[in-house]
């Protein structure tokens, strides 16, 4: 192994982790890192938002999330969904919903928000999701109805750029949003571990 990327996960930590964090070559977090504040440092070389659905709503009116210190010392935005992938594949709200706002696809308003705040969005294509779903098991006929998390994704990505490198990772709790895949994720990272590519921070 030729360096060290540790991804940081929104549970919560086993202990304050700040110079293991700190001192890694590539970090990643995901989305909103609140439970990590004050114990896993600030670097932060990737930031990976989900651009979908009712939480990136709930951002783009926080002016605060923006200004909060993991977004502005963010290295790199990343923007998970296509728009493409959001219209093929994601739930649309039902007309109540969008009555009150709601959209599945908030890739504009982001870029925006994240631009107004000095950052740089990158968006992944299609396949990237597409092939996320393929990796986890997820068939097609299925992905209208189970879909992977950001934190999977992420970690994905990771795996993908970095093949020399050590992943550790904390924070994880394989729990929340009942349509994520949560069982086949964490059977995906224990793989990881048995492969001698992750290890979990304790």
């Amino acid at each position: 192994m030729t360096g060290r990327v540790v991804v940081v996960g929104n549970g919560r930590l086993p202990r304050d982790l700040t110079d293991e964090v700190e001192s890694a070559d590539f970090v990643l977090r995901f989305n909103e890192p609140k439970e990590s504040i004050g114990l896993s440092g600030v670097k932060t070389d990737m930031l990976m938002v989900s651009n979908s659905g009712k939480p990136m709503q709930r951002r783009l009116r926080d002016p605060g999330y923006f200004r909060s210190a993991i977004v502005q010392n963010a290295g790199e935005i990343v923007f998970p969904y296509h728009p493409y992938a959001i219209r093929t594949y994601m739930i649309r709200p039902n007309w109540m919903s969008s009555l009150r706002g709601r959209k599945a696809d908030w890739t504009i308003q982001a870029v925006e928000a994240f631009g107004m705040a000095g950052k740089e969005v990158r968006i992944m294509p299609p396949s990237f999701y597409e092939d996320g779903c393929a990796e986890l098991g997820i068939p097609r006929e299925r992905m209208r109805t189970v879909f992977p998390s950001t934190g999977y994704l992420g970690l994905r990505h990771v795996f993908h750029h970095y093949p020399e490198h050590h992943v550790q990772i904390c924070g994880f709790s394989w729990e929340g949003w009942k349509r994520h895949a949560w069982s086949d994720e964490r059977g995906w990272v224990e793989k990881k571990i048995a492969d001698g590519r992750l290890t979990m921070m304790a």
